[in-house]
């Protein structure tokens, strides 16, 4: 295979959501595991809804994600290119004007179901002569410009789906410019994937039935149509779709809840494919794993359980140094290898650790149960004077065990309780030595 050349091309109307990044990231992992170039195309031709602050968003939230471009370029600066290529196409007969308005329309497909018929565009616009599109101008319509398809059979065979075809006969002649003059998303696509060399088209299975009319388009505009890709949507955990949830699935949002990049990209590198959802070491890992034949056809199940219990394994094992910024946020003492080392395998995130910082280092309210208040006043009275250290968990239980016959549950529950405010969390012993004689004696009156 030559190297291939592709792109990934989000609208800066929004937010990134793990929807287009999964997109993104196959992009990426082919055209880095095949040596190849992924370009970062801005699709910002809807001047009113496209915005700078979404433009930079989208940038960041890939840098984060380590999905970095090699080249990129944006829609709206190449708007003259898109106007030569139009008049090439109205030269060759090919793209031309229509006035019917969006009510007209709509009626004309009524009336074709109700006659057992597609409901697909009558090319009505076809016969107007140049007098009949003067009336119409004059009172007031605008055209806007469809391409007219051949009606031939398109066949080619997708890297994901095998042998596709689409017959062109059976579909509206595509709206390529809207009557206030604004570009469609097809003509530029096409158009910047012939100049930009686009080598594999890499999208969702949505656009499967837009690819007949999109390969006639490329070779109308003197191309050659790039092999095509159409991966399974993603959807949720039991099968339904994810447009309610896009909000709280955006990479911002993951972010601040302290979701780790790799693990969003090994969930996302593996949904759907013959090899097992598991962390891997890096991005060049996952694209060294990549090949389109593990692709299956069904949906891909994104699980959030999922990702949290990705990002909770790569939490356990993540080293001080990497967490250290982030533990120094939530508190200064925080920023400590041995706090970090004790309660890293109790949290999902680094961000979690905030709830142990009371316990080392500050204020709790201690849980003493009314049957064990005997036994933490002897706890008391027991605990090894002096500073606290490694040995003196192991020869203070010792000594509670011999004076009160307690073991097991029964001696180290109501310790853990009194001390931490917890039921659960890390070893207690540790935590003894981070919060040292003055709090532990404080806790246990």
């Amino acid at each position: 295979m030559t190297q291939p050349v592709v792109r990934f091309a989000p609208s800066p109307t929004g937010k990134l959501h793990v929807g287009n990044v999964r997109t993104a990231l196959i992009n990426w992992l082919f055209a880095k595991g095949q040596g190849g170039t992924f370009i970062l195309r801005i699709d910002d031709t809807d001047l009113e809804r496209s915005t700078a602050e979404y433009e930079q968003g989208i940038r960041d939230d890939l840098t984060w994600l380590g999905l970095t471009w090699d080249k990129t370029f944006k829609q709206s600066e190449r708007f003259h290119q898109y106007d030569a290529a139009a008049d090439k196409l109205r030269d060759m007969g090919l793209l031309y004007a229509c006035y019917e308005t969006a009510d007209e329309l709509d009626r004309q497909r009524k009336l074709q179901r109700a006659r057992g018929k597609p409901p697909i565009y009558n090319r009505a616009a076809l016969d107007l002569t140049d007098e009949d599109k003067a009336k119409l101008e004059a009172e007031g319509r605008k055209p806007h410009w469809r391409f007219k398809l051949s009606g031939e059979r398109i066949e080619w065979v997708d890297l994901v789906r095998g042998e596709q075809a689409i017959e062109t006969s059976s579909l509206s002649d595509p709206v390529l410019i809207r009557a206030d003059g604004s570009y469609l998303y097809t003509l530029p696509s096409c158009l910047d994937d012939i100049e930009a060399g686009i080598t594999h088209v890499v999208r969702g299975e949505d656009h499967v039935t837009n690819s007949g009319a999109q390969i006639e388009i490329f070779q109308a505009l003197g191309g050659a149509a790039p092999a095509m890709a159409h991966t399974p949507l993603l959807v949720g955990a039991d099968g339904s779709g994810l447009s309610k949830r896009l909000g709280s699935l955006g990479m911002g949002t993951l972010r601040e809840k302290g979701v780790e990049p790799l693990a969003i990209v090994s969930l996302l590198g593996k949904l759907g494919t013959s090899d097992n959802v598991e962390i891997r070491a890096s991005l060049d890992q996952l694209a060294e794993e990549f090949s389109f034949d593990k692709i299956g056809r069904s949906p891909a199940r994104f699980d959030e359980e999922e990702l949290m219990s990705l990002n909770a394994a790569l939490t356990h094992e993540m080293p001080f140094g990497q967490a250290k910024d982030r533990l120094a946020a939530l508190a200064p003492e925080a920023a400590n290898e041995t706090f970090w080392t004790l309660v890293r395998e109790n949290c999902q995130t680094v961000e979690d650790a905030a709830k142990f910082v009371p316990v080392a280092f500050g204020e709790i309210t201690p849980l003493i149960d009314d049957e064990d208040k005997d036994f933490i006043a002897t706890a008391a009275k027991l605990l090894p004077t002096g500073d606290i250290t490694a040995d003196t968990w192991g020869t203070w239980t010792s000594a509670l065990k011999a004076e009160t016959g307690r073991k097991g549950r029964g001696l180290f529950m109501p310790l853990r309780k009194a001390l931490t405010g917890r039921e659960r969390g890390p070893d207690v012993g540790v935590m003894l030595q981070l919060m040292g004689r003055g709090r532990a004696v404080k806790r246990l009156s």
